[in-house]
């Protein structure tokens, strides 16, 4: 009886840790990925096309010039967004910064009025200008807030060996019930995510549908996020992106939401 008391205690020891192994791995997937996808380079600028296509197959256009700067790897990150179109948005400013351990500070400024205006940022799951998008999915969002598993390490994407993990969030209420991510094994980019409800009906897909070198850095410069509950989605085409340019942090400030850094945005 002892015998098999001591195979029973092995086999539950070596299960518990291949457990904790796969959760480790899923969990540190998950942090290169975001990584990868959120923080390339130091500083970035891209000028971006956003097409918003609803069920009947109606466009609406947005035009916009992003530049992020980094202040650390994984952790604090500012953001400016200057919109060219369409008409009504046109020359409104947009700033962001973001913060992993509170809520992101906001401002918007409003060219009509000549005002600056500080922002709700608890709202991180409403959509991003009226896109699919949303402000979580602009910024990215953390990968401390879920439990991570991998789930299989043998599937493909358009031939590229992937991870796909499941992620469910660790607060009570969020905009998910799970997320399914397959991560390409060699650049840790999100190539496909698809989210549930707490029922596990599917939300959202998020497809990564372009994919080029620039700086060396592998980089998406075309994403789809289809909205599956509304039958519609949006495109977002990237273009003009270039890293490393030495922005710096004054940029992100009052006066230039008002005054738009030229040089960045031509």
């Amino acid at each position: 009886m002892k015998k098999y008391a001591s195979i029973l205690t092995i086999i539950i020891l070596v299960s518990i840790s291949a457990g904790m192994v796969r959760a480790e791995d899923a969990m540190d997937i998950m942090k290169k990925s975001h990584l990868a996808y959120y923080y390339a380079g130091d500083d970035g600028v891209t000028k971006v096309t956003m097409k918003i296509i609803n069920k009947k197959g109606r466009e609406r256009l947005r035009e916009f010039t992003m530049i992020r700067l980094d202040l650390e790897e994984g952790g604090k990150q500012k953001y400016y967004t200057y919109f060219n179109k369409p008409s009504d948005v046109s020359r409104m400013t947009f700033m962001v910064w973001k913060n992993t351990e509170s809520n992101d500070d906001r401002w918007l400024y409003v060219p009509a009025i000549d005002l600056v205006k500080r922002i709700s940022a608890d709202d991180k799951n409403s959509s991003f200008v009226g896109s699919d998008f949303s402000y979580e999915d602009v910024s990215g969002r953390l990968w401390t807030e879920d439990d991570h598993t991998l789930v299989s390490e043998l599937e493909t994407i358009n031939d590229k060996p992937v991870y796909l993990i499941s992620s469910r969030s660790k607060k009570e209420k969020d905009s998910f019930g799970e997320k399914k991510s397959w991560i390409d094994k060699e650049t840790y980019l999100p190539l496909r995510e698809e989210y549930y409800d707490d029922k596990g009906k599917l939300l959202r897909v998020f497809t990564a549908d372009k994919i080029e070198i620039i700086k060396d850095i592998v980089t998406i410069t075309q994403r789809t996020m289809e909205n599956v509950k509304k039958n519609q989605k949006t495109v977002i085409y990237f273009d003009g992106i270039d890293y490393n340019i030495g922005i710096t942090d004054d940029i992100f400030t009052e006066r230039f939401l008002k005054s738009p850094p030229r040089k960045f945005l031509n």
